[in-house]
């Protein structure tokens, strides 16, 4: 966890957070879009774990999961990954996953398994805070940060729980509804990200709809870090030349957000 907690120390800085399902389209191409995705500036990258009912995501990581699973992608696939992955970056990994893969693995055995395979945080959305006390003990005791996530519809009892129980950072939905790109940003999304930010010193990321310089520029002006998910994985469906464009678009956002 201490990898993630270095991010957020420079001042100015806001972290580049992009996410991709491991597996998808293949196992090789994980291998090589990490260490691009790092080479580039990203300061955290999440690894989404593949489940067959995503209920989060929307059509784009839905698919990329299912393909994955087509692939023989498993939770014991991606902890060797991550463990591949480790060899090669020094960035922080952070598993994304439902709850059901992780308990059928054994919760303490997952974050054993996640401690040897050099990931620092943990991100569940289908786990509430009041149901996630053991994971989070054992998280802990691990060195993995669990983090949870809020929404605009979050109530202030809700925001105070979640800003007490997360560790590492708060990830925060820029709207009701499931993963993917959007043409724009709620309009409420600066009142909400100021009503956490008055309740904790947490570092806020925000994710769900992000896709373009313009919209991750924004985000940066009022939150900690910007993370990006289906519009990377959309990038990595372009052909032969995938790599290329993904190294285009993640310098492209990194230097936004140093411009901001």
């Amino acid at each position: 966890m201490s990898r993630i907690t270095s991010v957020f120390t420079r001042p100015g800085h806001t972290a580049f957070i992009p996410y991709i399902t491991v597996g998808y389209p293949n196992v090789d191409a994980t291998l090589k879009i990490v260490p691009v995705l790092a080479e580039c500036g990203c300061d955290i990258i999440e690894l989404g774990i593949p489940f067959s009912d995503p209920l989060a995501d929307g059509t784009t990581i839905q698919k990329a999961s299912f393909q994955a699973l087509q692939n023989g992608v498993t939770p014991e696939r991606c902890l060797d990954i991550a463990d591949q992955l480790r060899q090669k970056v020094q960035v922080p990994l952070v598993f994304m996953s439902y709850y059901n893969p992780i308990f059928n693995y054994g919760l303490e055995r997952f974050c054993i398994a996640c401690a040897r395979s050099g990931i620092d945080g943990l991100i569940i959305p289908d786990m509430p805070p009041e149901e996630g006390s053991d994971l989070e003990s054992l998280a802990y005791k691990h060195d993995i940060g669990l983090i949870y996530l809020l929404s605009p519809s979050s109530t202030e009892e809700r925001i105070r729980l979640i800003a007490h129980r997360s560790r590492a950072f708060i990830s925060l939905v820029s709207l009701t509804g499931v993963t993917g790109t959007r043409s724009e940003l709620s309009t409420a999304l600066d009142a909400f990200v100021a009503r956490v930010r008055a309740v904790t010193n947490q570092p806020l990321c925000v994710g769900f709809g992000i896709s373009t310089r313009d919209q991750a520029t924004r985000i940066a002006k009022i939150a900690d870090g910007v993370i990006i998910g289906s519009r990377i994985i959309q990038i990595m469906e372009s052909g032969e030349n995938y790599l290329t464009n993904i190294r285009k678009f993640a310098t492209g956002i990194r230097n936004a957000l140093d411009k901001k």
